[in-house]
């Protein structure tokens, strides 16, 4: 349901070919609590994050991705990332707000402890909106068949069809942006989902299982398995302003994981979280980049 870049920038380019990855070593993992100073904090860039500071879609023409919209509020284990998309309700008025990591991984879990807000901090509500937590391939050129993204879109005023909030699980193979084409599948759920969630994707041996807590929500295969590797990104974007006032949107994350070659349950993901929280450890990067897939599944406890 988005519309991205056909080119990215080559810092986000990194790591393009097409090869299948090879296998990956035992315990690869990526986590991080989003502990840093701000936005232009150096740790943000040696830890593999970048906040986007280019322009175009998706979102509403004539909008800017600016860095200024990504801070780290709170103090303690209390800090989190936050990306706040304001509108005045004209696009020269609309900042968005996006950041990713580097382009390294794939199979295995991918999760995160999101808070998504039904309305705005101030000002008044009705904005079509887009808060999401999602992995991405960049398409090389249209139709590109080593393209991939696996999406938690939650649109908390509706749109692309939905009225109210409503929370998209979507698994692309490929599109095109002109004219508008696309080979995705997608499961729609209506109701709200204020506040926090762990959203869980398990990218394990053909199969994609979306997790919202700990309710599979649907799962993906086939064509619309990843072939390349991918990066996590975070987003809030608008589709489509309505009316006039300026007014301001958060979405917060508490925590990112990545287990390489893992398939974790949302529990099995918590418990390591915490385990990482325990021993007072706000980050670690173990993922190497020329690495990737060989699935094991780790027994509930």
């Amino acid at each position: 349901m988005r519309t991205r870049l056909a080119l990215l920038p080559a810092a986000l380019l990194l790591l393009t070919t097409g090869a299948a990855p090879a296998a990956a070593a035992p315990g690869q993992v990526l986590f991080d609590d989003f502990s840093y100073a701000g936005s232009a904090d150096p740790l943000v860039g040696q830890h593999g994050w970048r906040i986007r500071d280019y322009q175009g879609g998706p979102g509403v023409p004539g909008a800017v991705w600016s860095p200024s919209q990504v801070s780290f509020p709170g103090s303690g284990p209390g800090k989190a990332l936050r990306l706040t998309g304001t509108t005045d309700g004209t696009a020269a008025g609309t900042r968005q707000a996006e950041i990713s990591h580097q382009r390294k991984l794939f199979e295995g879990t991918y999760s995160a402890r999101v808070r998504f807000s039904d309305r705005p901090v101030w000002g008044p509500d009705g904005d079509r909106l887009v808060q999401t937590f999602f992995t991405i391939t960049p398409l090389a050129y249209p139709r590109d068949p080593d393209y991939s993204e696996q999406d938690f879109e939650y649109l908390p005023n509706g749109g692309w069809g939905t009225e109210g909030p409503t929370m998209f699980c979507t698994s692309y193979e490929t599109y095109q942006a002109d004219p508008w084409w696309v080979d995705n599948e997608s499961r729609q759920e209506p109701g709200s989902l204020e506040g926090w969630h762990v959203l869980t994707l398990q990218v394990v041996t053909g199969t994609l299982r979306y997790f919202v807590d700990d309710r599979l929500v649907v799962e993906h295969g086939g064509r619309v398995y990843p072939e390349t590797r991918q990066m996590i990104n975070f987003s809030q974007w608008f589709i489509e302003l309505v009316g006039g006032g300026a007014r301001a949107y958060e979405m917060d994350a508490d925590w990112v994981y990545h287990a390489a070659d893992e398939r974790l349950s949302p529990a099995q993901v918590r418990d390591r979280v915490a385990a990482h929280r325990g021993a007072g450890r706000s980050f670690l990067d173990t993922v190497d980049p020329l690495a990737g897939s060989s699935i094991r599944a780790v027994p509930a406890i």
